[in-house]
């Protein structure tokens, strides 16, 4: 995949797929800006902490780089096992703020990739509502309107929905904006050290039922490949789309043969 040489910046380079990324990157000739709350073992051009649950936090870290980027890869988020409020705000939020912070920094061609997740597989019953959290302006308004409007199910969901649902609405804005793109890869369950939080918050069961399904879990570098992909020149005329990385168990469920996870 043709990365050489561009400068990408890249959330959750520590640990997990956000690693893999940072790795895979690397290796193709990019040159990678690490945003993370721990330090990236992986080589990286610059790191620089952050907690993306405080958008001056995010403010501060842009502030601490210099130049322009070609490629935005939001892969950092926490699991359902946190605090609801918490996880909103990272998963949702503090991506959306990063991203729209980003904006004007992007070089033209650009792309910003999202790591969404199947999990937000309900994103079109609850559209209405999502059109609702999107239309918030800063990550104080959506999390006031997140704790207004409570959600059923598992916060980590509701996250997820919302983030799939920003990378599809927005293609045609970031466009207009130098010919940026942005899309989102959708993993379902991968073997990191997080795995037995997604256990505990969506049901072990349901997870070693998808497991057997699929004769196993989903490695970081099954999934990391689709974000090199997506951040690559070759991927220039996809925008607002998403990229299913999940051994095939959501089209299974769309095709009926095997019913949708209760998580």
């Amino acid at each position: 995949m043709d990365v050489q040489g561009l400068r990408c910046l890249v959330t959750g380079t520590a640990s997990g797929i956000g690693d893999a990324v940072t790795r895979q990157l690397v290796e193709g000739g990019a040159s990678v800006v690490s945003l993370d709350r721990n330090k990236p073992s992986a080589e990286v051009a610059q790191h620089v902490e952050v907690d993306l649950a405080d958008a001056a936090s995010i403010d501060s870290a842009l502030a601490q780089i210099e130049g322009t980027f070609d490629v935005l890869a939001n892969v950092a988020g926490i699991p359902g096992t946190a605090p609801a409020d918490l996880v909103f705000r990272v998963n949702f939020l503090g991506m959306r703020h990063l991203t729209e912070a980003v904006f004007e920094r992007m070089n033209p061609g650009g792309s910003i990739v999202v790591v969404s997740s199947t999990a937000g597989f309900g994103w079109p019953a609850r559209l209405e509502t999502l059109r609702e959290v999107l239309a918030t302006e800063s990550m104080d308004e959506g999390a006031a309107w997140f704790a207004e409007h409570p959600q059923q199910g598992n916060a980590y969901n509701f996250s997820k929905e919302a983030a799939t649902v920003y990378c599809l609405a927005m293609g045609g804005a970031v466009r207009e904006m130098n010919e940026l793109r942005i899309n989102a890869v959708l993993p379902g369950p991968v073997e990191t050290p997080i795995l037995a939080d997604f256990e505990e918050s969506m049901g072990k069961d349901t997870l070693d039922g998808v497991k057997a399904f699929l004769g196993r879990h989903a490695t970081v570098d099954d999934i990391a490949p689709a974000v090199v992909f997506l951040a690559s020149r070759g991927s220039r005329w996809l925008n607002g789309s998403t990229i299913t990385a999940d051994g095939g168990i959501t089209g299974a469920v769309a095709a009926g043969l095997v019913p949708a996870p209760e998580i």
